[in-house]
């Protein structure tokens, strides 16, 4: 399905209902938005680790602008203050009013943008495995530590300049298997529809990826906040989950790192994560 929010049309789709019956009434359950990594990729990374909790949630899914299925709209676009902004317009345009908003990885930095310059708009956030901003000086020794400094040499390459010819594929070959402990779907790429311009944007040489930094304004924060992090996840640290939990407002933020995981708990301890995402929702 898709959706137009203006100058772009968005691609969605959607598990479980929004409204249930409970004896004479339609009981409201609340609504989960789910925003996907990369950015280049879409959200179809999303729908095994997180579909199960269509059982408690209507679920949400949307490829941002210049990703997956959505509109490609142009390049001076492609930026965390524009995809920041998307998330309520394609909020507005579906009459979805107080989410839940969950951002993955790069999908985290999209929601801390949408939090900070829609403040009052979710209900609460989660920012799961990502960063307030990026820290190569965690990120490389974490690729050696786990995979020797032939590994971090080719992580080294790809994050200098991820629209360099010939980065993109040692990368993911050798680096995104030590993402997680739990073996991915060997189909997954197959079945993504990716635009790695969108990934060269972002993190090419001079791109915002390299340059954001969130955190001086994550105390502007007005909702409850959920910050997950696996504690043996190589391109977002657990430390970066540490420094976006203590720059937040302390009376909004919970914190939970999960032992033995890499990168998005859910994909190694599914249970784990999608229990704390429930009660958290919840509670």
């Amino acid at each position: 399905m898709h959706i137009d929010i203006g100058d772009v049309s968005l691609f969605f789709d959607s598990e479980g209902a929004k409204l249930v019956g409970d004896g004479p009434h339609m009981r409201e359950r609340p609504t989960l938005l789910l925003l996907h990594g990369g950015p280049g990729f879409d959200h179809s990374h999303l729908k095994d680790g997180h579909g199960p909790l269509a059982e408690h949630f209507q679920l949400v899914y949307y490829d941002h602008r210049g990703n997956g299925r959505s509109g490609r709209s142009t390049r001076d676009r492609w930026t965390l203050d524009q995809w920041g902004d998307d998330v309520r317009a394609f909020c507005d345009a579906l009459g979805i009013e107080k989410p839940v908003v969950l951002g993955l990885s790069f999908g985290g930095f999209v929601v801390q943008s949408y939090a900070l310059r829609h403040p009052d708009h979710p209900a609460k956030i989660i920012l799961s495995s990502t960063a307030g901003r990026m820290r190569y000086d965690r990120i490389f020794p974490m690729f050696e530590r786990m995979g020797g400094p032939e590994i971090r040499k080719i992580a080294e390459d790809f994050w200098a300049d991820a629209s360099a010819p010939g980065v993109f594929e040692p990368y993911h070959e050798h680096c995104f298997p030590l993402y997680n402990q739990t073996p991915q779907d060997p189909d997954l790429r197959e079945r993504s529809v990716m635009n790695l311009n969108v990934l060269g944007h972002f993190f090419g040489a001079d791109g915002e990826g390299h340059r954001f930094d969130f955190l001086p304004r994550l105390s502007q924060v007005r909702c409850p906040t959920l910050v997950m992090s696996g504690e043996i996840d190589p391109v977002t640290p657990v430390e970066q989950s540490e420094d976006i939990a203590n720059a937040l407002p302390p009376h909004l933020v919970r914190f939970e790192r999960f032992a033995g995981c890499g990168h998005g708990a859910e994909r190694d301890d599914q249970a784990a994560a999608l229990r704390t995402i429930r009660e958290f929702v919840l509670e």
